[in-house]
């Protein structure tokens, strides 16, 4: 268990990799949305249901399906991260999901993201029927 506490840090980049634990499946892929330390406590409070959370002295690292960010314009301060390979400096696992996978369910994490910044929640429109492609820049 205490390799899965500390995430594999690259010294050279300042990234970090997220340890996700080989007992929860991530089946969806994984994601990885960051907000400063300080919104770390009242975020994990107000949400019906958290996944595995990580944390280092400046963010706290939510663990949410790959792909969350469709169609989703995450407000600042928060960073969303693709992968688990996140600008941290010793990530540690400080929540363990009460549900089978690792997962931060990320429409109400979104939403209660937008509350606390403030932040009108932005969903990209699209025709019905369309297929969105997703791009990476």
């Amino acid at each position: 268990m205490r390799r899965f506490a500390r995430g594999l840090r690259d010294e050279r980049s300042g990234f970090a990799q997220l340890p996700l634990p080989p007992t929860l499946p991530a089946s969806l892929g994984c994601d990885a949305v960051g907000v400063p330390a300080r919104h770390g406590f009242r975020l994990m409070g107000r949400l019906p249901s958290t996944g595995c959370v990580f944390a280092d002295t400046e963010w706290w690292w939510w663990i949410v399906p790959a792909g969350s960010d469709l169609e989703l314009d995450w407000p600042l301060p928060a960073r969303y991260v693709s992968g688990t390979r996140v600008p941290a400096q010793q990530p540690r696992l400080i929540h363990w999901p009460d549900a089978p996978t690792p997962y931060t369910p990320p429409i109400p994490f979104y939403l209660m993201v937008c509350q606390l910044t403030g932040t009108t929640p932005m969903w990209e429109e699209r025709r019905q029927g369309e297929i969105p492609v997703r791009q990476r820049g």
